[in-house]
């Protein structure tokens, strides 16, 4: 454990000094080890190993234990920088191949020297030299509390022509207190995995043989899914919003114009041929004609093509159109996570078009409108990160657009997130080819972030399409176009609210509001009473009408995190009342059956 005066400790530093001590661990464990990369990451570290065999738990708990040696021997962690071509030489001659190879890459480079770290004993024997720029610790015993957690399988250099190599991933905090804070978190964060909730809740799953990244929703998700998606429509029109619609493919020519064809066919399925039919293909017909298709990856192009489909005048400015518009994008099946990396998604879209004149107004609405939807769902929008992202002034080829439209659209995004105080930070070089935007990351209930709005503005398309509107002179000028979306990915957001709410979504968000209990079939129609009621009030319910005792249903109906249950028995049946069980509180009351009914309609509407 770290001393109080060592409070201020750069954690970075001591992770990193964790994975050193890692490589030293596994040398001393495996001494043909070959080592590659193994950097400091959040809350922990990493390091990657070419091993004689495929490691199991066991030899974690093993090489945790040889860690926790190292450290206490007080190991002291020196720099030594070396010419680089002696650095290659040593590197070759000990067998360290990939060490030798990111050597060989900065020569390259032009780097003169090599930065090596050993770790040295108190009588001043070294024990252990790794390739390194640090930075590290003093010396081990200023290593705070880690533990390591998993291994994975991971390309060296990502490449997944190259060998396969092993990762160990582990964790550090400078106290155990904080360590034990992050491990419980943890394993809170699994059980609330929408994977595994999804499952047990019966909200979706997604199957090899539709294909993977495609997700099929079950009755409660896509029930779920349409709760969300009204709400979204009835707060789009309320706040001046127009609907439109637009096709799931569209032909190469709209993708070439559009500069998706060049700049992201890396995110894009291959053209499909539209000049036959499949029996046509099957009985190796030739297409007299033939059209390239594709999926779309984005909305955009075909708004603009809405926008184009008449002229304009300044006058009739802004359009905000807004569309739940399914998208396609090509992910490696490495890549994919249940609803949070998928290949087929909904976005919540929408594109304002405006004058200059009107640009910042339309930013701030929208600021209000991502702010508003956080806090309906839930979210503290105290903890709302946001990034403004830049162009790199020093590589401008990058991307489309002038110095000038830059300048104004960079200034306009900074001069708003000051004047609505969001908690925002610059990122230079991580603007859109097309535009600069502001991402906005939501915690939650955990403290985890997640990527959800983005407000981006546009260069390319307003000049690829070449749009235009009449201004007040007569002349053509272009529009300002900005992008947005405030869910980001429908799935993706589901999987939030399924690991924020634990599966227990609020009365108003429940696909089931309400599971009416008979505690046999000699209440049946009074329980038939109690549905006709709650269905007339517009309240989600089932009746369960097993066999199963009443003991049983509690428990199948706790499982599924219904928020009310509605017990009916001689009592209830004989004074009209309910014995309800609130899931939240799991405390039990009795209503009256207009009593109860009102109640579940006020916290229905909570948000509606």
């Amino acid at each position: 454990m770290p001393k109080d005066s060592d409070k201020k400790i750069d954690i970075e530093a001591m992770r990193h000094s964790c994975s050193h001590v890692l490589a030293q661990a596994v040398m001393e464990m495996f001494p043909d080890a070959k080592l590659a990369i193994g950097p400091s990451i959040d809350n922990g570290f990493y390091y990657d190993f070419d091993l004689p065999r495929t490691l199991i738990p066991e030899d974690l708990v093993l090489l945790e234990k040889k860690m926790s040696q190292i450290v206490k021997q007080n190991q002291k962690f020196v720099q030594k920088k070396e010419p680089i071509a002696e650095a290659i030489k040593f590197l070759k001659k000990s067998g360290q191949i990939y060490k030798a190879e990111m050597a060989e890459d900065l020569k390259k480079e032009g780097e003169k020297e090599i930065s090596f770290y050993e770790n040295v004993m108190q009588d001043g024997k070294a024990k252990f030299v790794d390739m390194c720029k640090g930075p590290h610790l003093e010396s081990t015993i200023k290593i705070g509390s880690f533990k390591l957690t998993h291994t994975a399988g991971a390309y060296w250099r990502g490449d997944e022509k190259n060998k396969m190599l092993q990762r160990i991933y582990g964790v550090c905090f400078a106290t155990r207190e904080e360590l034990d804070a992050h491990l419980k978190m943890v394993e809170e964060a699994k059980k609330r995995d929408h994977r595994k909730l999804g499952k047990e809740l019966d909200l979706f799953h997604i199957d090899d043989d539709v294909g993977q990244g495609l997700v099929l929703w079950h009755p409660n998700g896509a029930l779920l899914w349409h709760i969300i998606e009204s709400f979204w429509y009835k707060k789009h029109l309320r706040n001046g919003y127009s609907l439109v619609r637009s096709p799931h493919i569209g032909n190469r020519r709209l993708w070439e114009k559009s500069g998706h064809w060049g700049f992201y066919s890396g995110s894009m399925y291959p053209p499909l041929e539209a000049g036959q039919s499949l029996e046509d293909l099957k009985l190796d017909k030739k297409a007299k004609q033939s059209e390239q298709y594709l999926l779309k990856p984005m909305n955009c192009p075909f708004h603009v093509q809405i926008y184009n489909n008449n002229s304009h005048s300044y006058r009739e400015f802004p359009f905000r159109w807004a569309e739940m518009g399914t998208v396609y994008r090509f992910e490696k099946t490495g890549e994919l996570s249940g609803l949070t990396r998928v290949r087929g998604f909904t976005q919540d879209d929408a594109h304002i078009i405006c004058r200059k004149d009107q640009v910042k107004d339309e930013l701030k609405r929208v600021i209000d409108f991502i702010l508003f939807i956080y806090k309906s769902f839930g979210f503290d929008i105290n903890s709302v990160n946001v990034f403004l992202s830049l162009r790199d002034p020093g590589d401008k080829e990058k991307y489309a657009g002038n110095d000038d439209g830059w300048e104004f659209t960079e200034k306009v995004l900074r001069e708003v997130a000051v004047e609505k105080k969001l908690n925002f930070k610059e990122e230079i070089g991580e603007a859109a080819f097309y535009g600069p935007k502001l991402d906005f990351k939501i915690k939650d209930v955990l403290g985890r972030e997640w990527q959800c709005s983005t407000l981006q503005f546009d260069f390319n398309l307003p000049n690829r399409f070449d749009m235009t509107f009449v201004n007040e002179k007569g002349e053509d000028e272009k529009p300002y176009m900005l992008h947005r979306a405030l869910f980001g990915s429908l799935e993706r957001f589901i999987g939030l609210l399924i690991e924020h709410y634990a599966g227990a979504f609020p009365v108003w968000l429940a696909p089931v509001q309400v599971i009416v209990l008979p505690v046999s079939d000699k209440f049946d129609e009074y329980a038939e009473k109690v549905a006709t009621e709650l269905s007339n009030a517009g309240i989600r319910f089932v009746v369960d009408k097993s066999n199963e005792s009443l003991g049983k249903k509690i428990r199948n109906a706790e499982l599924r995190k219904i928020p009310y249950m509605a017990v009916v028995g001689e009592k209830e049946s004989s004074a009209g009342t309910l014995s309800v069980r609130d899931y939240a509180t799991k405390k039990q009351e009795e209503y009256e059956l207009g009593e109860f009914v009102k109640k579940a309609v006020e916290e229905s509407e909570a948000v509606c």
